[in-house]
Formats: structure tokens, C-alpha cells, sequence
């Protein structure tokens, strides 16, 4: 009796082996899972970023809007018509704003 019951255990641990185990298994499964969820927020992010690319080169297509923004922020470009004024913090007074412009030495000439 004895032995057959070691017999079933044995017979049930060989049946539950690739369920736990092997593969397509439920430990392989809870892996794919994990893989999947990761992925899928990866994705999620990229397709944040490709709706705004997509958003702001149909917003350079079609106005003069966005094209002037960017000229203005990254190009430091401005209207013929405007009028820029930099100001310095207050209490930053020694330091100019442009390097001052050497003047030739004595007795050297400059080259024409």
C-alpha cells in the first residue's frame, strides 16, 4: 500500500512539473506578463512623444504662429519693427555687457 501511494505522489509531481515548470508554464507565463506590462508602458510614452512631434509639425505646416515662436526661442531672431532691451540685475553693474575693443599698440600698425 505502501508504495503505490509513493507511486501517485510521484505520478502528480510528474503532472504538475510542466505545469509549474515547463514550458508555457505558469512561472513562464508570469514572466511574459511582467515583459508585456513593461513594454506597454514603454509604448505608451512613445506614443505621448509622436503625438506631440505629430501636433507640432502640423502646427508648422500650416501657421506662421509656431514658425515664429521657434525662431524667436531657439534662433534669438526678432521683427525688423521691435526693439530689444537686455537689462542687467541690479546689483551687477561691474561687468559689461560686450568685451570692450582693444586698441592697437603703439608703434604697430594695423594691416590693410
Amino acid at each position: 500500500m505502501r508504495v503505490l501511494a509513493l507511486v501517485l505522489v510521484a505520478l502528480i509531481v510528474a503532472l504538475q512539473y510542466p505545469l509549474w515548470l515547463g514550458k508555457g508554464g505558469w512561472l513562464q507565463l508570469r514572466e511574459t506578463d511582467r515583459q508585456l506590462a513593461l513594454q506597454r508602458h514603454a509604448n505608451e510614452g512613445l506614443k505621448a512623444r509622436n503625438a506631440a512631434l505629430d501636433a507640432e509639425v502640423r502646427d508648422l505646416k500650416t501657421g506662421y504662429g509656431a514658425i515664429e515662436e521657434r525662431a524667436r526661442a531657439e534662433l534669438g531672431m526678432m521683427r525688423s519693427d521691435e526693439v530689444f532691451f537686455q537689462l542687467q540685475p541690479a546689483g551687477d553693474v561691474s561687468a559689461p555687457l560686450a568685451p570692450a575693443i582693444a586698441a592697437p599698440r603703439s608703434g604697430s600698425s594695423p594691416k590693410r
